[in-house]
């Protein structure tokens, strides 16, 4: 079984500006490992079966409107009923406030009550989004993440094989740093990677003879960012004779990160090279490739060594 994470309600009510109209005691302890959220209409109507008193609970104007037309027996009973299933909190949309009848049994029930002024929909989907990113499945990988023409670039390597000077020097070149040493890196989604930095270290680098530097404070707010998704990952390692490195761009390299095959190349160091302007262009040329155009078979055609190709890709290809 995989590991699980959690985040506390109060680092939800902090992110997403929400007004607690009650909260127990416990508050502290309360922590959300549910991505899902729900809205219990068919829950108040007396059906509960599957019903996930873990998830987040959405009231609306739908749920609310439904409320209102029982009679008061009816909807004491219906709320009293879906309080004692203990669901971990209740968020109301759309400044509705709740009646009096129904804080008491969430004070009864020690059940959270939360207040936001955004419409459902849209509240639904930015709730959604916070608890895929904190709640998603993360692995730490030693490397520097930078952002490069708009592709999110993970550089790995062995120790001191340059992947911060290269990340200064991009940079430099007007592109951006994610993170540097330690890159956190979360499934959100089943086709997309995101990286960020620990919080202590964001924003730090370490080039050998001259320290940690904060790239932020020297280079300003525009050369940095909190986070990325991954749409490549480059292996830097140092240039070896006795091995074969591809010179066409033909062989399609993947990594594996999370359970997600990730396009990579391993680009050979030695001096002279500039790894900046190379990363540049692996960066665009994998934009090209994903947008279904491969310039080696390109070639390969021209040349009339087309046949043996796999079948030529296109945009439509491809989920965006």
């Amino acid at each position: 079984m995989g590991i699980s994470f959690s985040v506390s309600l109060n680092k939800i009510i902090e992110k997403l500006n929400l007004k607690a109209a009650f909260m127990p005691d416990t508050e502290s302890d309360i922590l959300i490992t549910n991505v899902d959220i729900n809205r219990p209409g068919l829950q108040l109507a007396g059906f509960f079966n599957y019903f996930d008193n873990t998830r987040i609970q959405i009231f609306g104007r739908t749920e609310t409107e439904y409320l209102e037309q029982m009679t008061r027996e009816e909807r004491n009973h219906a709320v009293e009923t879906f309080f004692s299933k203990k669901p971990i909190a209740i968020i109301f949309t759309r400044s509705i406030e709740p009646d009096e009848k129904l804080m008491e049994y969430a004070k009864q029930y020690n059940i959270p009550i939360l207040l936001t002024d955004a419409p459902t929909s849209n509240f639904a989907t930015s709730l959604n989004a916070f608890l895929n990113l904190e709640l998603a499945p993360r692995v730490t990988r030693h490397g520097v993440l930078v952002e490069v023409y708009g592709e999110g670039v993970l550089l790995i390597g062995d120790s001191g094989v340059g992947k911060s000077e290269t990340a200064i020097e991009l940079v430099k070149r007007g592109h951006r740093l994610i993170a540097d040493d330690a890159v956190e890196i979360r499934r959100v989604s089943d086709k997309t990677l995101v990286g960020t930095s620990p919080e202590n270290i964001r924003h730090f680098l370490e080039l050998r003879g001259i320290g940690i530097i904060n790239v932020r404070k020297i280079f300003g707010i525009g050369a940095v960012k909190v986070s990325e998704k991954i749409d490549m990952v480059i292996n830097l390692e140092q240039w070896n004779q006795s091995k074969v490195y591809d010179r066409m761009g033909m062989d399609d390299e993947t990594t594996d990160i999370l359970g997600l095959t990730i396009p990579s190349l391993t680009i050979p160091i030695k001096p002279g090279r500039n790894l900046a302007i190379i990363i540049e262009v692996a960066a665009m040329n994998n934009r090209q490739k994903r947008l279904g155009y491969n310039a080696a078979h390109e070639l390969l055609e021209r040349l009339g060594m087309g046949d043996d190709l796999p079948k030529k890709t296109t945009a439509y290809d491809f989920d965006f």
